[in-house]
């Protein structure tokens, strides 16, 4: 069994440790309410599975759609290089969060991201999927344990200087964005040849 204590700091989850649970296939987390199992082979931590139990509404139609995963990806991938300008992260630790956000921009964790648009205002438990899944994948890459914490918190580290109430609306600008230009623009202009062929093919013969 392993446990490891968080690093001191003024996040919500100051102090809780992670360990693995006895029982196969099953990670038990710590946070503010007590013990909560996850699924070990999964990169989310307490939060998200506590989501999943207090939101069970909806399916897989009604999940928090993609492209907004990966613009969340993307603000905690500019967040990580900005806080590591700053001097506040750690080299080793924000270039591991960067990685690890690729691989959600890159949409490799698809699978990581199971909650449903039904939760609390602002985006809040989508915003603790998208920090601990990358706090999780950074820990692998750094060789850590799973739920540690440890040496990449989902809080001290990725979500450094940042709220739900920022970070999730911009993410919803990011994707707006995003889509325009790589599915709605696309669209309208295979619209606007359609219409323009279809006119053509109708226009009268000019007179000779």
């Amino acid at each position: 069994m392993l446990s490891r204590s968080l690093p001191r700091s003024s996040a919500l989850f100051r102090g809780q440790v992670a360990r693995l649970s006895t029982a196969a296939g099953v990670r038990v987390e710590t946070d503010s309410l007590g013990k909560v199992d996850v699924d070990a082979s999964k990169y989310w931590g307490a939060q998200t599975q506590r989501s999943l139990e207090n939101f069970p509404i909806g399916g897989d139609r009604e999940r928090m759609p993609m492209p907004v995963i990966k613009a969340m990806g993307i603000v905690k991938k500019c967040a990580a290089k900005y806080n590591l300008k700053l001097g506040k992260l750690d080299k080793a630790i924000a270039e591991n969060i960067i990685k690890a956000a690729d691989d959600v921009i890159a949409g490799k964790l698809d699978d990581h991201f199971p909650l449903v648009v039904f939760q609390t205002g602002s985006g809040t438990q989508s915003n603790m999927n998208t920090n601990e899944v990358i706090s999780n994948r950074a820990i692998e890459f750094m060789g850590g344990e799973l739920g540690s914490k440890s040496p990449v918190h989902p809080n001290d580290h990725v979500n450094m200087g940042q709220s739900s109430n920022d970070s999730f609306p911009t993410a919803m600008h990011i994707a707006a964005v995003l889509e325009i230009h790589r599915v709605l623009l696309p669209g309208l202009r295979k619209l606007h040849a359609a219409l323009d062929a279809k006119v053509t093919g109708t226009l009268p013969d000019k007179p000779p």
